[in-house]
């Protein structure tokens, strides 16, 4: 018993040591900061020790009172590093609404403790027009959509094409309400931009303001989108189902606020991107679609080699921008250096400052003959969207030295000697000044060879006719043979622009794209350039077009989109070709 007696003193005299050590403060919190004129606001005055008298509230001059005051008491104990910690709060809350519109202000409320008075900050609240709201203000699905909110933010709504952007989705919960479960029923699409996720660790609650209310909010997911054409853009939203817990108006018995759980679909607004077309003005010959800030450098692992030894030469981009959409400078090297594709090697990265890292081309050198050769110079262009302007940086000149090997064999042209020319009696003749006309013998018509092939010609010409009259009308009769010879005129003629373009990727690439497009305007008599690929998946599907066939037009469409900004050789180039021929071929015969 006596050390029962000793334990609860120390507790007694821990917990009125806290109390003590702690400052008496009162507190105002609002509800919101921002309501229409026929809008409700929920007020609390909260004083954080024990013993607070004589609670005045405000004169809430340009409010009506609709409710309260209601008192409520907590307090809890808590375990910290340096000891227990004892929290104390005594709240008196007001339900108020604004008799007019404007900057109204909530007063200062006192509270009389150990005979000193405290009082509170003013508060401001901006009160708007009137604002549609149910029949019933406690309706708990209108308090959920009050209080909860899905937002898309950008960091950039006009940004050039390949230059990188951002979007985050924000749930953002005030602290009304309570979020007890959440799902994503619809994922964002990013139709028109090269994109990839960032990834969050964990989900931290901050603070921040919503149309100037204090709310918490987490991040539920982050993108980079690099938008690869001009043009208006859309981000689809994102939906969520939301389980939320919503006051009901009701206290238990220690007067804490009796919650009621509601479900709701919530999703982020339509965001629209508008992306720079890349000026033209100082635009560099060799510029290849980078953009952001880079570094180029270009080097030899060895200088001074033997014949058949080999030597790397590095090409290497390194810096922040949009590194895996565009393609490294080519090296180009003396005919008697034979030189190996490059080896590619990457280390990149999507973080808070976008895609950073590095891109190197290692190309295997091997010399045949001795003699100093050079490697010329490479250069490298990019666009800056910061400096709004393109630069250009240039290596210098390398040089490989080869002391061993086959002397390479030249000829020497001066060797080559004049000759006289010979003159012989057959080399020039005088112009003749007379002929002498001889009358050729005429044959008769009658028995010639001639007359008897032309009076044979009809018996052999009518079995011929007679055939091929018969292969036309079996040829007519043959409607799938007519389709697929009908469909292949039509390649030729939708793909001829891509087909003279072949190896040169970004005009082959734009000609195959703007090829596929004709031809479903062509066929179905609609401009299907301006709208999205789901779109036209959904039109081809009305058309009753197999899905099979709708998925490889659309893949064609999506490579073509892609491959203007990536490494793509001669030999996909020609796949691509023949993936889009028989894709058409295809889609013809179901049209």
């Amino acid at each position: 018993m006596m050390k029962s007696k000793i334990y609860i003193s120390i507790i007694i005299c821990l917990l009125s040591l806290s109390f003590v050590a702690q400052e008496a403060t009162l507190k105002t919190k609002v509800s919101k900061n921002k309501l229409g004129v026929n809008q409700r606001l929920r007020v609390v005055f909260s004083i954080n020790k024990q013993g607070g008298d004589n609670f005045t509230p405000p004169n809430f001059t340009n409010f009506k009172v609709v409710g309260g005051p209601s008192q409520s008491v907590s307090q809890s104990i808590s375990s910290t590093p340096s000891g227990r910690k004892v929290t104390f709060s005594q709240s008196y809350t007001y339900i108020i609404q604004p008799k007019r519109k404007g900057e109204l202000s909530i007063g200062s409320a006192s509270v009389t403790f150990n005979g000193k008075t405290i009082k509170s900050d003013p508060v401001k609240i901006i009160v708007l027009d009137a604002v549609e709201i149910p029949k019933d203000p406690n309706d708990p699905n209108y308090i959920a959509q009050q209080n909860i909110h899905l937002v898309a933010e950008i960091s950039k709504s006009r940004p050039y094409v390949g230059e990188g952007i951002y979007v985050e989705y924000r749930l953002y919960v005030s602290e009304n309400v309570s979020v007890y479960d959440t799902n994503v029923t619809e994922a964002p699409k990013y139709n028109g931009f090269w994109n990839q996720n960032i990834k969050i660790n964990g989900f931290p609650v901050k603070m921040g303001k919503y149309n100037g209310e204090n709310y918490r909010y987490i991040v539920l997911q982050k993108a980079l989108l690099i938008p690869t054409k001009t043009g208006k853009l859309s981000i689809d939203p994102m939906k969520m189902d939301i389980v939320i817990g919503v006051p009901s108006g009701r206290t238990d018995f220690f007067g804490n606020s009796i919650t009621k759980n509601v479900r709701r679909e919530f999703a982020s607004a339509k965001k629209i991107i508008n992306p720079r077309a890349l000026p033209l003005e100082g635009k560099p010959a060799n510029f290849n679609g980078a953009v952001g800030q880079f570094k180029f450098d270009v080097a030899l692992s060895k200088e001074v080699l033997k014949a058949n030894e080999s030597s790397q030469v590095k090409v290497k981009v390194s810096g922040n921008g949009n590194l895996n959409l565009f393609e490294l400078p080519e090296v180009e090297t003396p005919a008697e250096l034979e030189m190996y594709q490059p080896e590619r090697k990457e280390s990149t990265r999507v973080g808070a400052n976008g895609i950073s890292g590095y891109i190197i081309d290692n190309y295997t050198v091997v010399p045949q003959y001795k003699g100093k050769y050079k490697i010329p110079s490479i250069s490298f262009s990019y666009f800056n969207p910061n400096e709004k302007k393109y630069k250009t940086i240039a290596t210098e000149d390398l040089y490989v030295d080869v002391l061993e090997g086959k002397e390479l064999v030249t000829v020497d042209t001066t060797l080559a000697r004049k000759q006289d020319v010979v003159i012989t009696g057959n080399n020039f003749r005088y112009i003749a000044t007379k002929t002498d006309f001889i009358t050729t013998a005429q044959k008769d018509f009658f028995k010639s060879t001639l007359f008897y092939i032309l009076l044979i010609l009809p018996f052999i010409a009518i079995p011929i006719i007679l055939f091929l009259a018969r292969k036309a009308e079996e040829r007519n009769n043959d409607v799938i043979g007519n389709k697929t010879r009908k469909a292949n005129k039509l390649v030729k003629k939708y793909l001829s622009e891509a087909k003279k373009q072949l190896g040169k990727k970004e005009a082959f690439y734009e000609a195959l794209e703007r090829a596929l497009h004709n031809y479903l305007k062509a066929k179905l008599g609609i401009e299907t350039s301006d709208i999205s690929k789901e779109k036209i998946t959904e039109i081809l599907e009305n058309k009753d077009v197999d899905k099979d066939v709708i998925s490889k037009f659309i893949d064609v469409l999506k490579s073509s989109d892609f491959a203007r900004y990536t490494p793509f050789t001669a030999t996909q180039m020609k796949q691509e070709f023949e993936r889009a021929k028989e894709v058409i071929v295809q889609l013809d015969k179901q049209l």
